[in-house]
């Protein structure tokens, strides 16, 4: 059966108001042979994001319009996997509410993510250079780089692109702290290894599920691998987005100003991470 994730606009309403709507769904769930399984609360933004199978979009609404009458202003179709790969398997609370991965035991999962990119500078070429079984030796040391970082801070890798790493974070600091963490390493394995280079650029952004083209995370995805693609190497580009989560943290980001990106009609305002120093 499809998997369908509806967004709401519910501003000013409560966790309770939210646990009696989704009750509400469960007990008439089963007329229109729709299952709601979870929902993430976004109290500041004031969203709802709600996970179900059920046989059609309308299905899901006519749930929702008879259970207690607040209609998803969006309804998207999604993949199991991608929501997973993104948002986490994370446990609900017996009123269906996700809550937060290492949060206290009844803090709500807002549904934000950062997602991150990197890329193995040049990775074409260096194989042209290199060889076959030269460049998959970059590309592993690139590999457990990442995945060990990722391990520390608590990311998910949602997929390999080939050349890097595609992941995704509920902490923006989280994932500005990996950032730094990866390129410092990577410098510390040039350093001791004295062999060619091996050397990233990486993208940040963040933002709550949004649809694009059928998929979620669209325009945020596509912001990090913009920013990831306009990095100079060793690099960390980030949106502005991300620096506002991270004020208070005591990371260090250099406002570059406003840059066009490929696909975005508007400039973006962009931060550069300075790793060497966040280690400081």
């Amino acid at each position: 059966m499809p998997v369908y994730m509806d967004i709401h606009d519910v501003h000013g309403a409560t966790p309770e108001d939210l646990a009696k709507a989704h009750a509400a769904d469960v007990a008439t769930q089963q007329k229109y042979g729709v299952e709601y399984v979870k929902y993430w609360l976004n109290e500041e933004k004031g969203k709802v994001f709600c996970l179900c199978h059920a046989p059609d979009a309308e299905s899901a609404n006519r749930v929702h319009g008879e259970a207690h009458g607040l209609l998803a202003g969006r309804i998207i179709e999604v993949e199991p996997e991608l929501v997973e790969a993104f948002l986490g398997s994370g446990p609900a609370n017996a009123a269906g509410a996700v809550l937060l991965p290492g949060g206290a035991e009844d803090d709500r999962d807002p549904g934000i993510r950062t997602v991150l990119f990197t890329d193995i500078v040049g990775s074409t070429m260096l194989t042209q250079q290199l060889g076959d079984h030269a460049a998959m030796d970059i590309i592993r040391a690139h590999d457990a780089v990442v995945r060990d970082a990722l391990s520390a801070l608590g990311g998910r890798e949602v997929k390999h692109t080939g050349d890097g790493i595609m992941a995704s974070f509920v902490s923006a600091a989280a994932a500005v702290r990996c950032a730094a963490r990866i390129q410092r390493a990577l410098a510390q394995h040039q350093q001791e290894r004295k062999g060619h280079p091996v050397k990233v650029r990486i993208g940040a952004a963040a933002g709550e599920p949004v649809e694009h083209q059928a998929d979620l995370f669209g325009s945020t995805v596509q912001l990090a691998a913009r920013l990831c693609s306009h990095a100079e190497p060793e690099q960390i580009l980030v949106s502005s987005v991300i620096a506002d989560l991270c004020i208070g943290k005591g990371l260090p980001f250099e406002d570059l100003g406003e840059v066009l990106l490929k696909g975005f009609e508007r400039p973006v305002r962009v931060h550069a991470v300075s790793w060497p120093a966040e280690a400081e």
